[in-house]
């Protein structure tokens, strides 16, 4: 897949070449793409396309990942300077269409409808998703439910994706695309719902943030939704007026709020839940290594402190 990318990410254009391979080699975890060469295992895959879906994944999250840094004006992303930091916020946004566009040419070499229009509906979902998180920003009023919404589209939908791509290269039956895609969208949801709780709780050599970056860009995420719905009128206003403010210097105040509200214990518990959820979903497949690594990998979800 490493190969893959390193040839489709080519460009005559150098800083096209620069900024992919800098965010490309910025030491991501490559989940994503994992996903769709694991699930295409688990059905025995033995052709060759998964190594370039694979890849296509990669893209489209790199390319979000881009767009998303210069959105929320990052400055830092697993402990290195964000390609905006360093080429400017025109050369990621650009670049990150550069990306979004060479991942629909590669499915088209793919030549499978199916498989085009789960990236094209993914695609279009993620960008929903970047749009109504921006509306939260700085909206303390934001409830639970509209949260989960926002994970489901913005982040879980491109491993659902991913894990359906897999099922879809074997020709499998439709319940077990389904159950494979629902293993994809409870691990993506877990994997986000941690994310949540190390912002408030992670250290920066473990997680490559500093600790609050999400309350600094005015997020209002569960640990922080939850707070204000349990916690005391005091408390709630605290964390109010920390959201709107968009700022870390109510961090502390903030932080205990949330510790004396046992907002990263439900946090936890939810990221739980959907780790279990996606276990379940791909309980009836044969016994196999690659059925083996994704059991592991929704133990992973919740047990990371990165």
């Amino acid at each position: 897949m490493d190969e893959v990318i390193r040839v489709k990410l080519h460009s005559d254009v150098v800083l096209v070449r620069q900024v992919g391979e800098y965010i490309i080699n910025s030491g991501g975890k490559r989940l994503r793409p994992a996903l769709v060469i694991l699930s295409a295992g688990v059905f025995g895959y033995t052709g060759k396309y998964h190594h370039n879906l694979a890849a296509i994944i990669e893209f489209i999250h790199t390319a979000t990942l881009l767009h998303d840094d210069v959105v929320d004006a990052s400055e830092l992303r697993r402990s290195k300077a964000t390609a905006n930091a360093l080429f400017g916020n025109a050369a990621s946004v650009l670049v990150g269409d550069f990306l979004y566009s060479r991942a629909f040419q590669m499915m088209v070499e793919v030549n499978n409808m199916r498989i085009m229009q789960v990236l094209a509906d993914a695609t279009n979902t993620i960008a929903e998703g970047e749009v109504l998180q921006l509306l939260n920003c700085r909206n303390p009023d934001v409830k639970e439910e509209n949260y989960l919404q926002v994970i489901q589209y913005k982040t879980a939908k491109l491993f659902e994706a991913a894990t359906r791509l897999g099922a879809i290269l074997c020709s499998v039956t439709p319940a077990e695309e389904e159950s494979m895609a629902a293993y994809g969208m409870h691990l993506g949801t877990a994997f986000q719902l941690t994310d949540d709780m190390l912002d408030y709780s992670g250290d920066y050599h473990d997680t490559g943030k500093n600790l609050g970056d999400d309350l600094a860009e005015g997020k209002p995420t569960l640990p922080l939704i939850y707070a204000m719905k349990t916690g005391s009128e005091e408390q709630a206003t605290i964390v109010r007026n920390a959201i709107k403010q968009g700022g870390e210097g109510d961090l502390q105040a903030v932080l205990d709020v949330i510790q004396k509200t046992d907002a990263l214990d439900y946090t936890r518990q939810k990221a739980e839940a959907e780790s279990s959820m996606a276990s379940a979903a791909i309980s009836s497949f044969p016994n196999s290594n690659y059925k083996e690594c994704l059991l592991q990998l929704a133990t992973f979800a919740v047990a990371r402190n990165y």
